[in-house]
């Protein structure tokens, strides 16, 4: 009887944590633009998921907080990104939903176009690996630079300053921290920003930038990340459920322009 009881005890407290979890607030680690309007939409449409957003801010490391357990999932990063973090942090985290493109964009306060690139130019470009690679493969695209034909896959081969092997413009690569770089426009030719950054900064993509990447086949696309134990949780479900709506993507497409693309859910 006393291991029939402690049994039952056992499975009553199980389902007391697990009714808990399931009842606490999700905490999702997100930047503010557009990540945390786009969750602070779906608070609004969908108010019995309890969405408690935490802003992220200047070098606070969204990963690492949630490998820490301070969050419950994080939303600002794209997949290759996210495996360069699981290296350096020695980590696995789960992908719970594909949401959107923010096209990484070339932008200027001295030029009009990249035709009238002078010799010589400075380009800035974020520094962190992922970024700096896609940054590269952008420039090859608008034909400023060349790599080495080993860095065919964007998604799979990273490369750096050091793996251009034509440059026609004679361009000098200046790396700096991604959320800095808009602020670096008066000191530099080119800037190579990223699509939260040139929305945090009042730059439209759309409009603003000299230079887009391709939203077609991007392997760029901005995912919801959580730990692997979390993966099944009712909450994380409902949350990928609704950023890869149609209502969100309508949100999304009306509210910025071409700027942020959804990428899962047909248009409504």
């Amino acid at each position: 009887m006393k291991n029939a009881a402690f049994k039952l005890a056992g499975i009553a407290l199980s389902l007391s944590l697990a009714w808990s979890a399931s009842a606490a607030p999700l905490r999702i680690a997100a930047d503010p633009v557009p990540h945390a309007e786009i969750l602070n939409f779906i608070k609004k449409q969908d108010p019995s998921l309890d969405l408690q957003v935490v802003e992220l801010t200047s070098g606070v490391n969204a990963n690492e907080l949630l490998a820490n357990g301070d969050v419950d999932a994080n939303y600002f990063q794209h997949v290759p990104y996210l495996k360069d973090q699981e290296k350096a942090l020695g980590k696995t985290f789960a992908v719970a939903a594909t949401v959107h493109i923010e096209p990484l964009g070339i932008y200027s306060h001295k030029h009009k176009d990249l035709k009238s690139l002078p010799e010589g130019a400075t380009i800035a470009v974020p520094n962190n690996a992922t970024n700096l690679s896609r940054a590269l493969f952008l420039l090859q695209s608008k034909g400023l630079i060349k790599l080495d034909s080993k860095f065919s896959d964007p998604a799979s081969t990273l490369a750096t300053p050091k793996d251009i092997v034509e440059n026609p413009h004679n361009v000098k690569i200046l790396e700096i921290e991604s959320p800095q770089i808009p602020r670096s426009l008066d000191d530099v030719d080119l800037a190579v920003i990223n699509g939260n950054y040139a929305l945090e900064a009042g730059l439209t993509p759309a409009k603003d930038a000299l230079g887009l990447e391709s939203a077609a086949h991007n392997p760029y696309a901005n995912i919801l990340v959580t730990n692997p134990q979390l993966a099944k949780d009712p909450r994380i479900k409902e949350l990928a459920k609704d950023l890869t709506s149609p209502q969100v993507a309508e949100f999304i497409r009306q509210h910025y322009n071409g700027s942020v693309i959804p990428v899962s859910a047909p248009q409504s």
